[in-house]
């Protein structure tokens, strides 16, 4: 997760900035306000990416290693909405004490990653190909994803035993529940680096760029994701990397609406064209066919021009295209024009 997408600002965004991206974004996302389901979700990352962005060393750290001291495993595609909880399974094992779950000290697999795409309607009408640039969490080259520097051990964290949690026990008239939350000391690694690596700072990973080939198949529709597996960040302490979503935009045309895989367009002829009829040369998708316009057609009528859309993005054959046919009727007339209207008025 990109903090500053999250907020819709840049990097170079001054303090003021960040503090009203957030408000109106806060305000908009409020789960008492918001009743999208997702809003809750929203709202818990415009928190956290306030926290890290408006705290200047947070922020500074943010920007050199993607993470923060307090954050081991931040960023990816969107946050959990359960406050300091993984997913339900953490939420019940918080109330219940449930034993199955034994904390985040293991390798974990990293947080996937989201890149929005934008392309033109061009683009889709047959799929095309895209290079993408953008940033991720990767291993540390230095100390191999361990955070450690080099001949330094990695200890077991005194305080819970290795395990990654701290379990509290308390007697209640319903009888004895126990509460586990995550090891404040070691943030549930269940280890501490004894020396930190100066390369990633202790983290394991360090942010990179890096540089994909996209194959964009015909027929995508804007919305659709395409999922790169082990594109995203790098998992903690070996886990497998997660995986990049892209998410495809189409760009609005100027010439033609498309739903579906049908494509929209209009064409203009003059009142005369349409009483006498016409043979028009029709601008589409991909250059331009003939389209044969009938003797008295009517303002607003719609023509097919077969298999002239979008290809179909599961199975064969490709969409249509309609052009819907406007009359120009001429706000003037000559003498000579009138006459000749009336002439006909009088002969209808």
């Amino acid at each position: 997760m990109d903090l500053y997408q999250v907020l819709g600002i840049d990097t170079s965004a001054t303090d003021s900035e960040i503090k009203r991206a957030y408000r109106k974004l806060a305000r908009q996302y409020h789960p008492d306000v918001n009743k999208d389901p997702n809003a809750q979700t929203k709202f818990n990352d415009l928190q956290k990416a306030y926290d890290v962005l408006s705290d200047s060393q947070k922020r500074a750290q943010y920007d050199q290693y993607g993470v923060t001291d307090d954050q081991p495993g931040s960023g990816g595609f969107g946050g959990s909405g359960f406050g300091g909880f993984g997913n339900m399974e953490d939420i019940f094992d918080s109330v219940f004490g449930g034993g199955g779950r034994r904390g985040n000290h293991g390798a974990t697999q990293g947080d996937s990653l989201r890149y929005d795409c934008t392309v033109t309607l061009e683009d889709v009408v047959d799929g095309c190909s895209r290079t993408i640039e953008y940033d991720h969490l990767a291993f540390c080259k230095t100390c191999d994803g361990t955070g450690a520097k080099t001949g330094s051990s990695v200890a077991t964290c005194s305080r819970c035993q290795g395990t990654g949690e701290i379990r509290h026990v308390q007697q209640t008239m319903l009888g004895q529940f126990a509460q586990v939350s995550t090891c404040p000391e070691c943030q549930g690694e269940g280890k501490m680096i004894k020396e930190k690596c100066l390369g990633c700072k202790g983290h394991g990973v360090s942010k990179k760029k890096k540089s994909l080939d996209l194959n964009i198949p015909g027929g995508i529709s804007s919305g659709t994701k395409l999922r790169v597996d082990g594109g995203g960040n790098a998992g903690q302490r070996g886990g497998p990397p997660g995986d990049l979503y892209v998410v495809i935009q189409v760009r609005n045309h100027a010439k033609f609406d498309r739903e579906g895989d049908d494509l929209y367009s209009e064409e203009t002829i003059s009142i005369v064209e349409a009483l006498l009829g016409v043979q028009l040369d029709v601008k589409t998708i991909e250059g331009t066919a003939t389209l044969r316009i009938p003797e008295g057609t009517q303002p607003g009528t719609r023509f097919r021009l077969k298999s002239k859309g979008i290809k179909h993005l599961k199975g064969f054959g490709r969409g249509d295209q309609y052009v819907k046919v406007s009359v120009n009727i001429p706000k003037k007339l000559s003498k000579q024009q009138r006459e000749i209207i009336q002439s006909f008025q009088a002969a209808s």
